[in-house]
């Protein structure tokens, strides 16, 4: 039974996966945390928290509250920062026989460039993903992934500052996220992460204000995922880089359903909250369904939900 999946098959350095299934970031922190429950190296790969040029001690609390069928998050990007998840984390994961794939998020462009140049080259450090869905200073607080301008604008930046393959995550949050994809594609991405976060937020009654400190938040979970699903299909049948589905994947059907959408790989997030096994769960899911269906390579069902 043949798993693996290559997401950056232009890229010289190549992104190969032993298998589909992925840690979606913010949801697995640097992965030595899911080593409690189970043995994250026999994912395909791994996607680490959201990271920043300087540390971010992240929005003020409460930063999480459920919602029906999924969660709002409001973390504001806390993170350990470049520096020292190059210095403490890497090394770890150079040992490591998974691939590992830094979220990288700016308040400028130039942030973008600075953590890919930092991040090139160092070992452990498998590719970079990046998080367009962050608000631009420089815009007035509009999220760089609304915007095909601006989110090419990012890419070539990240682009032209590594050699590491470079998967940009793209925001739903915009009006056609169809011209969002093409343009990245056109400055440089070797693959696309689909979706991010849908904007939202929760009131609680009694106290009359909102729930979260910062607001609004991220709504991800099941709620999210005909959504989600949708996007990927969109995406899919626009450019021809590799895409990865993202948004309410809990289980090994929600997986399949993304790859015969057009996804080559998934990355599993909010479920790993409820269930930390999760993601393993889904891969083991996969292969007994290409068993039970005598499917042998993955390619086999790759977009076929689109003939």
């Amino acid at each position: 039974m043949e798993l693996s999946v290559n997401l950056a098959p232009d890229n010289k350095r190549g992104l190969v996966l032993a298998n589909p299934v992925m840690t979606a970031s913010g949801t697995c922190g640097y992965g030595t945390e899911e080593g409690h429950f189970f043995d994250v190296q026999r994912l395909g790969a791994l996607v680490c928290k959201g990271t920043t040029l300087e540390p971010r001690a992240g929005n003020p609390q409460p930063r999480i509250v459920e919602t029906a069928s999924g969660m709002l998050n409001s973390i504001g990007l806390e993170n350990i920062g470049v520096k020292a998840l190059i210095r403490d984390k890497a090394p770890v994961w150079a040992g490591w026989r998974l691939p590992v794939i830094v979220n990288i998020a700016g308040e400028k462009v130039e942030d973008y460039a600075r953590l890919a140049e930092q991040l090139d080259g160092v070992s452990g450090v498998s590719g970079i993903e990046v998080n367009i869905s962050c608000p631009n200073v420089k815009a007035g607080g509009a999220e760089f992934g609304t915007d095909p301008a601006l989110a090419a604008e990012v890419t070539r930046a990240v682009r032209k500052a590594t050699t590491l393959p470079v998967l940009v995550k793209l925001t739903p949050n915009t009006s056609d996220i169809v011209k969002v994809a093409c343009a990245v594609a056109g400055a440089g991405a070797d693959a696309l992460t689909v979706i991010n976060t849908l904007k939202g937020m929760a009131v609680d009654i009694a106290k009359r204000r909102p729930v979260l400190g910062n607001i609004s938040g991220g709504l991800s979970g099941p709620a999210i995922k005909p959504v989600a699903l949708y996007m990927v299909y969109q995406v899919a049948g626009a450019v021809k880089l590799p895409v990865i589905g993202c948004g309410g994947i809990a289980t090994a059907s929600d997986a399949i359903e993304f790859i015969m959408a057009g996804a080559s790989a998934i990355e599993v997030g909010t479920a790993g909250f409820s269930n930390p096994r999760a993601p393993l769960d889904v891969l083991e899911g996969i292969e007994k369904f290409m068993l039970k269906e005598g499917i042998e390579d993955l390619s086999e069902i790759i977009g076929v939900g689109r003939k």
